[in-house]
């Protein structure tokens, strides 16, 4: 009998995407195989939902997907549906009484329990609930299906202790909760012994790490530690928060040679009234501040944002502070949103909630000035000659064009003409850029150089392996490709 299938739906942010490789992890140990790409919506004999709470909407979407599913389960008695992740923790018992099709229902502190959950289930015959108050165990300890071969997150804490008035996720995830250095560097050892070349470290404040464990200089010193294991040839974080972002973090990145020149620094607003309003805990000049000093420490870093238009309250003035740190920060990129209720967010219940037609005219007017200072901050890397970490899916064009894609060390997607010698996802290109458009590079002429890595050597062993699975339980070689460069408040928790 062959072996029951599977598929995790996942949404959210980074965070959501690390709990998802555990969970195929955890399903795959249990002797399940990942459903092949392109199997018809319900056909899998599992299908997770690992949810996102953030947006207004989050609740319509999971239960229109669950209403999508329930025909094929009538008509497959075997098959099993679980919901896991933010929106789980927060609806709990809402989901089973609004969806009774579903089988499992599991919080964000323990995703560990799903495969004993949908036994039970299946046994019993009846829908098990199961939400933990507190985190049984770090994503990063449980078993997993990563989706690249060269690249990997590392959980470093869970949780938030900040009160943001627009973010549900402290409520859903729960205070900071920091790992033990030595664990965490204990993981990174063994990513590398496995092939991996490039890892993010993850948290909800990524930045904040040490707080739980009382060294105000933990996340620096973790910096530095990465520089030390041999292999591992870039180190990333997501997401910090502008208030804990020191000095010695700044100069650990500047003097850790494999962390790379690369920053996401939530600016959310540049009003000072809003940025109050947020319950954010820096103001204009703090968040200007830190930019200066990042640029003088590292002149080539790419610096990225997240960035909330229309928040209650938000004047003509107030946005147009923020157009002014926009102006003044010059982002390489910014993920700019349009304020949406987060229920049973303080920011959902004031006074002041800004009409859709004032937030879209601000929205459209903040989308035009990053798109023309994304272009041309992109602009200033033609004529460089950068070293590209190559990638697969992350070009959609590149079969047509007869290119091959990568990210560049500060995360800048670089496409660029296919050389002669054979390159594998996880091998580095040095390239000449002869073109720059507002969200990508272009790199036309030859190849400068190939070096392969011991990541694409990771990717063909990992490819073989799919090929050799036999018809019927194929796993389905996943896409490989670099971590998304951050969270954002529209597709990650927002607490950032």
């Amino acid at each position: 009998m062959s072996a029951k299938t599977y598929e995790v739906r996942t949404y959210g942010c980074q965070m959501n995407v690390h709990d998802s490789e555990r969970l195929s992890g955890l399903l795959e140990e249990a002797g399940y195989v990942r459903a092949p790409e392109g199997t018809a919506e319900g056909d899998a004999d599992v299908v997770v939902f690992n949810t996102c709470a953030v947006r207004e909407n989050a609740d319509n979407r999971l239960y229109g997907n669950l209403g999508r599913l329930a025909p094929a389960k009538a008509k497959r008695p075997g098959m099993q549906i679980a919901v896991g992740g933010c929106l789980a923790q927060k609806d709990r018992d809402t989901i089973v009484k609004k969806a009774p099709w579903v089988d499992v229902v599991f919080g964000t502190h323990n995703i560990g329990s799903l495969p004993v959950l949908l036994e039970r289930a299946r046994v019993q015959e009846e829908a098990q609930v199961e939400i933990a108050e507190s985190l049984e165990a770090f994503p990063s300890t449980l078993p997993t299906r990563r989706e690249s071969a060269y690249a990997a997150w590392v959980s470093i804490s869970v949780g938030c202790n900040n009160t943001c008035t627009f973010c549900i996720v402290p409520a859903l995830r729960g205070k900071e909760k920091d790992r033990r250095p030595g664990d965490i560097l204990a993981e990174v050892e063994a990513l590398v012994a496995e092939g991996v070349v490039e890892i993010t470290l993850l948290g909800q404040n990524v930045n904040a790490y040490g707080s739980d464990i009382g060294d105000r200089e933990a996340f620096s010193k973790l910096l530095r530690a990465c520089g030390k294991i041999e292999g591992l040839e870039r180190v990333r974080f997501t997401s910090p928060h502008p208030r804990d972002f020191t000095d010695d973090v700044i100069a650990a990145m500047a003097e850790t040679p494999n962390v790379m020149p690369q920053l996401h620094m939530p600016l959310q607003s540049g009003s000072d009234t809003v940025l109050k309003a947020m319950r954010r805990s820096y103001r204009q000049e703090r968040f200007l501040g830190i930019i200066e000093k990042v640029r003088a420490a590292m002149p080539d870093a790419a610096i990225s944002t997240d960035i909330i238009v229309g928040f209650p309250g938000e004047t003509d003035e107030d946005f147009e502070q923020t157009l002014h740190v926009v102006r003044e920060a010059r982002f390489a990129q910014a993920f700019t949103f349009q304020y949406s209720k987060r229920p049973g967010t303080p920011a959902a219940e004031m006074d002041g909630q800004i009409p859709k037609a004032v937030v879209q005219e601000r929205y459209e007017r903040l989308v035009a000035l990053q798109e023309e200072i994304s272009w041309e901050e992109n602009k200033k890397q033609v004529g460089r000659t950068l070293e590209v970490l190559v990638a697969e899916g992350e070009g959609r064009k590149d079969d047509a064009t007869r290119r091959l894609s990568g990210r560049a060390a500060d995360n800048r997607l670089v496409h660029f003409t296919r050389p002669e010698e054979p390159v594998r996802p996880g091998d580095v290109v040095t390239v000449d850029i002869t073109y720059a458009a507002p969200h990508h590079l272009l790199a036309e002429g030859p190849a400068r150089g190939v070096r392969r890595t011991p990541a694409g050597d990771a990717w063909e062993r990992r490819n073989a392996a799919a090929q050799a699975k036999p018809a019927g339980v194929m796993l389905g070689l996943p896409t490989i490709g670099a971590p998304a460069p951050a969270p954002s408040p529209a597709a990650g928790c927002g607490c950032d």
